[in-house]
């Protein structure tokens, strides 16, 4: 917690040091779509496929050099992130298989403080990082068929508490290109990713373990709106 704390406070204080030297400051809001999926050295990879989520929040930019060419903007987003599960039978030497489906949505509250250059219109970004997890829905269903018997059991797993086995804090980075007007309409494309793996070090069992190196990673694309100061 002392290191989330810590963390949060070095990009506010970035934030909040070029705010007050910044000529206008405007306040803004963010909606749009993760496309998200895993990085990393993740195991059976081909079984976890990308999924969309929401993305949405709020957003202030202050202006650095006087004419809007360059700002800096601290973000606080809503973000889903996860992946869908591929349908995938798997066979043991008993002849029994198991075909596991569904997805796994993680929720956000992502921190981007991003640097951002407005060349007529033509915006570049990019920017730490600070990302706390929320809550997590496993919404993955896995039928057995037994090689003895021939018998069919299906289980799901709704799990929203259980955050025990993962990292809640992430550290990760943004960048992207977009388009802004002059009445401060912009449309965004954005990659992030993260540098630090989700899932704790230490536990093996979580998706049998094909998770344990892995990162989130997502392509964002969003509608923002920054307010005209009066």
């Amino acid at each position: 917690m002392k290191k989330t704390i810590i963390v949060l406070a070095s990009l506010l204080s970035v934030a909040t040091l070029s705010a007050s030297r910044a000529q206008g400051v405007r306040l803004g809001l963010r909606a749009g779509t993760n496309y998200a999926n895993l990085a990393g050295d993740v195991q059976n990879e081909n079984t976890y496929n990308n999924k969309f989520g929401f993305l949405g929040g709020i957003m202030l930019n202050a202006d650095l050099s006087g004419d809007g060419f360059l700002s800096v903007q601290p973000e606080l987003l809503f973000s889903q992130k996860g992946f869908e599960n591929r349908p995938t039978e798997y066979t043991n030497v008993l002849g029994t298989t198991q075909k596991r489906e569904g997805q796994v949505t993680y929720s956000y509250l992502d921190v981007p403080v991003l640097f951002k250059v407005n060349a007529s219109g033509l915006i570049f970004e990019a920017g730490p990082q600070y990302s706390y997890l929320l809550n997590a829905k496993d919404e993955t269903q896995v039928t057995t068929r037994s090689g003895l018997t021939g018998s069919t059991s299906s289980s799901s797993s709704h799990d929203q508490k259980d955050l025990g086995r993962l990292n809640r804090n992430e550290l990760g980075y943004v960048a992207g290109i977009g388009y802004q007007t002059e009445a401060g309409l912009s449309l965004n494309l954005r990659y992030t990713g993260a540098f630090n793996d989700f899932v704790k070090s230490d536990d093996g069992a979580y998706f049998d373990g094909d998770l344990k190196n892995a990162r989130h990673s997502a392509i964002q694309v969003s509608l923002g709106y920054l307010i005209t100061n009066k």
